[in-house]
């Protein structure tokens, strides 16, 4: 049986737990002849030497649950998996259509009342100390630009700049009213932290929340598993 490790960057938050479990669940129900696990490169446990240590003496395809590949991918997961020569690190998340899929239908959610056809919209991203990651995120806001048919800025929360407070007021020199999509995975720290810095302004869901997980999001995680494989 193959095994696929799902790799997320973990969280505190109960709620952004039980989204990426439940995002894990969905991927073993599609790959039944598969050993589907989960690990994580902070704060939650197992941490990676720990999952990997768990798993049986054969062959581990090990999917980032990241958006971009930044540090974690480049670094953590790279010198986890140094001793392994048995473990193929799968693409990250990000950049890729789907995922603009998502963003869409929650901006969808949010702009209930909110007017998001005439609202100008900016892209919450973590942010990162690796400049290939954050081009990652801004390639994914031209993406949601070309499906809205109009700019969208984008807004880091950390590591980089412009910082979400201030692209928000950028958007707001405008005079219409904003709307802050989350291209975060989860709920957690960064989404609360994306609420306090849209001062104000309407913020949607992240890509995971108490809902099922989009079917794109799990076809997303298999298609880069069977990428690696």
């Amino acid at each position: 049986m193959a095994t696929l490790l799902a790799i997320s960057h973990g969280t505190g938050d109960r709620a952004g737990q039980a989204a990426v479990a439940a995002l894990v669940a969905a991927v073993a129900e599609r790959l039944p002849d598969a050993d589907v696990r989960l690990g994580h490169v902070d704060v939650q446990q197992p941490d990676v030497p720990a999952a990997l240590a768990a798993l049986p003496a054969r062959p581990v395809t090990l999917v980032p649950l990241l958006l971009s590949a930044g540090y974690h991918v480049r670094v953590d997961l790279t010198r986890a998996i140094a001793q392994r020569g048995d473990v193929t690190i799968a693409p990250a998340l990000g950049p890729d259509p789907r995922l603009v899929d998502v963003l869409l239908t929650r901006l969808a959610d949010a702009g209930h009342g909110a007017g998001v056809e005439a609202a100008d919209v900016v892209l919450a991203v973590a942010g990162s100390s690796d400049e290939r990651a954050n081009e990652d995120c801004r390639t994914v806001a031209r993406l949601l630009a070309g499906r809205l048919g109009r700019p969208v800025r984008v807004g880091f929360l950390a590591a980089a700049e412009p910082r979400l407070r201030a692209a928000v007021a950028d958007a707001r020199a405008s005079g219409r009213p904003v709307i802050v999509a989350t291209y975060l995975l989860a709920p957690g720290y960064f989404h609360d932290l994306a609420v306090r810095e849209a001062a104000g302004a309407v913020v949607a869901r992240p890509l995971l929340d108490a809902d099922p997980p989009a079917p794109a999001l799990v076809e997303l995680v298999v298609d880069r598993y069977r990428s690696a494989i």
